[in-house]
């Protein structure tokens, strides 16, 4: 014998569900555009010399590898492809987030011209002096 599913039902599965996937989706667009940017300004800010030895820097790629969440530090890591001059560079980024007073914020940052693994204990030997907001240009659409 075939049930019929009553049709609020699978309004209500629907209306649920898709609630949860917009939400993830919504929070790794976010993330992902905060990493972009807060990555963008701080390597292009004028006294980011370390990894370019005083030549012109052009990114032309940005990627977010992974989140992890490590007590109340969100660690973020990915890649940076740019040309220095004329020399192409991939450089590793981690950047530390924690959550004060409702507000993310950068709380450490490293990068290095080899891909490396980051757990929080290495990430907190590199504490940020805040230069770039995580949120500068975050526009939240909702």
């Amino acid at each position: 014998m075939i049930k019929i599913i009553p049709p609020w039902v699978i309004l209500f599965l629907i209306v649920f569900l898709s609630d949860g996937v917009m939400a993830d989706e919504g929070d790794f667009n976010r993330l992902e555009m905060s990493f972009k940017n807060f990555l963008t300004c701080e390597l292009t800010r004028l006294e980011a010399t370390d990894h370019f030895n005083g030549q012109p820097l052009k990114i032309t790629m940005i990627d977010m590898f992974d989140v992890q969440n490590e007590s109340d530090l969100k660690i973020i890591t990915g890649a940076v492809g740019c040309f220095a001059g004329d020399k192409f560079l991939t450089l590793y980024a981690a950047v530390g987030i924690k959550t004060i007073l409702d507000k993310e914020q950068v709380a450490y940052y490293v990068i290095r011209d080899k891909d490396f693994s980051i757990l929080a204990t290495e990430l907190f030997k590199f504490p940020y002096k805040e230069r770039c907001k995580w949120t500068q240009y975050w526009i939240d659409v909702q």
